[in-house]
């Protein structure tokens, strides 16, 4: 067989087995968003993503190993299209409160990304990846310039954690009055020690617009909204 044609077979298995992937990952994120990351089987996914057993071992050893894909690289997707409009922010406080209100939106505005991220909650979902590392980020700059009167990092990064992630959970049901975002960010800053009229004012600052995320699953989403 001469180069060319490995090459070609080479980029054509290569394609298949991204595509096999990545609508496993996508089956996947409505069958943890319907039935949680503990109740989910192995056998959920493969009838979800309609392949066979064996296909599904090609790409992860356990539901685990597939949660922890799903809630990283959706997770990372959606911060990729984030950061870049908090970095234009030269406060850090801003920034903190600019990069949760985008993140919390983006979850209402893909609901089933949205139902994914409350059921599998911040241990997982979050932990180790882009949302812990700039949130922490930009909460060590708040803190160390002043903004923020926290003594202890990790504490403000549980607060914070913890506003979005039960955010979230507000947003998705339906229930969240149309200023929910706003009105939590007001009451994180103050809890961080901002003074009300700054922390209403940083609150409900117009937000810059960001990029939509590229992944699969967004793109689907988009599609059968359009």
């Amino acid at each position: 067989m001469d180069t060319p044609t490995k090459n070609y077979q080479s980029r054509v298995g290569a394609l298949r087995r991204e595509k096999t992937r990545n609508r496993l990952i996508e089956s996947a994120l409505a069958v943890f968003a319907g039935k949680g990351p503990d109740a989910a089987t192995i056998e959920d996914f493969i009838a979800a993503a309609g392949v066979a057993r064996g296909t599904f071992y090609n790409y992860f050893q356990t539901t685990d190993e597939l949660l922890a894909a799903v809630a990283g690289e959706t997770s990372d997707e959606v911060l990729d299209v984030i950061d870049p409009v908090v970095q234009n922010e030269s406060d850090p406080a801003c920034r903190v409160v600019v990069g949760s209100r985008l993140y919390m939106g983006m979850a209402a505005r893909y609901p089933t990304w949205g139902a994914f991220v409350t059921r599998v909650g911040a241990r997982r979902g979050s932990r180790g990846r882009l949302l812990d590392e700039y949130l922490t980020r930009d909460l060590q700059a708040a803190i160390a310039s002043g903004r923020f009167k926290v003594g202890d990092i990790t504490v403000a990064r549980d607060i914070a954690l913890g506003s979005i992630m039960y955010g979230i959970a507000t947003l998705v049901s339906g229930e969240a009055p149309a200023d929910y975002t706003e009105q939590a960010m007001f009451a994180l800053l103050q809890a961080f020690g901002v003074s009300a009229r700054e922390a209403r004012k940083i609150a409900w600052a117009p937000l810059a617009e960001c990029r939509e995320p590229s992944g699969v699953i967004f793109q689907k989403n988009r599609a059968e909204a359009g």
